[in-house]
């Protein structure tokens, strides 16, 4: 399936400078949603995953659907100050500015085998920080999925997360 003309590209959104890629779109349209959850429930299907780990907010949208069809648990990554229990937090950067990201601290054990799920990898930087709380919860096996990469968006971070074993449904 042709994604990528399901996918709306909004320019200069957030901020001047940026074509946002609009998943909305995708999602709306039940072939392409449906495409996406097979595709990487299939891809994922045989590795024994316990745990979906997706973020906040476009993430949870495939997550969830990814953690039922794999029979796993999910758990969501949120920006500072949503969980209501105690947590493990992470700064990082985005391509227009910085933010901080949380899961709770007992969300995850050494025992699971955890899928991390996000819309968009774009500067690694999001991905990066999801990987490092995954980690800090003594996860010894970690599997990562994108929806869509701006893959010409080169940097040290995005070298680093595909080194895991990483699925990417759409390049840009």
């Amino acid at each position: 399936m042709d994604l990528k003309s399901t996918i709306r590209e909004i320019p200069d959104f957030p901020q001047k400078g940026i074509d946002f890629k609009d998943i909305t779109t995708m999602l709306k349209n039940p072939e392409a949603f449906a495409y996406v959850v097979d595709s990487i429930t299939e891809r994922f299907q045989n590795k024994g995953i316990t745990k979906v780990v997706s973020l906040e907010s476009r993430g949870f949208i495939v997550g969830g659907a990814l953690a039922y069809h794999l029979n796993a648990g999910f758990v969501p990554i949120r920006k500072s100050g949503k969980l209501p229990a105690k947590t493990v937090s992470m700064a990082y950067e985005l391509e227009y500015g910085a933010d901080k990201i949380e899961i709770h601290e007992d969300a995850l054990d050494s025992n699971d085998i955890v899928l991390i799920h996000d819309d968009l990898l774009a500067t690694g930087g999001t991905a990066m920080a999801a990987l490092n709380l995954v980690q800090k919860l003594n996860v010894k096996k970690i599997f990562l999925s994108f929806i869509c990469d701006l893959s010409f968006i080169k940097t040290s971070l995005k070298d680093e997360i595909e080194r895991y074993d990483t699925h990417i449904l759409v390049k840009y």
